[in-house]
């Protein structure tokens, strides 16, 4: 069985910072891409960033220069740290993986940037 256990939500003060984690689990061979998104109350969910298996990186215009995705391909655990959090960043993140051809999803971590 394939989970996804994210961690490391919580609340911050608007310019501080906060890292997610996400770790996949379960007897899996290849993880690719691996990504972050997010859902804040009333809004539909959106992209943050993606790293594909070799370390590319993609940002959404948003976090681009704030927050940092990164990944330990030997833990199967991708990143997401945030830095200068506003409180816009406010919102439940997931993260998104690719095994095979198949997306799996993480529970979902709240993240709440207070003003």
């Amino acid at each position: 069985q394939v989970q996804l256990v994210e961690s490391g939500g919580g609340l911050v003060q608007a310019g501080g910072s906060l890292r997610l984690s996400c770790t996949v689990s379960g007897t899996i061979f290849i993880v690719n891409a691996m990504g972050w998104y997010r859902q804040a109350p009333g809004n539909q969910r959106e992209w943050v960033a993606t790293i594909t298996t070799g370390g590319s990186t993609n940002y959404a215009d948003s976090v681009k220069g704030r927050f940092v995705i990164s990944r330990d391909n030997a833990k199967k655990t991708v990143y997401l740290q945030m830095n200068s959090v506003k409180p816009e960043d406010t919102a439940v993140y997931y993260c998104k993986v690719t095994i095979g051809s198949v997306e799996r999803w993480g529970q979902g971590t709240l993240v709440t940037v207070s003003s």
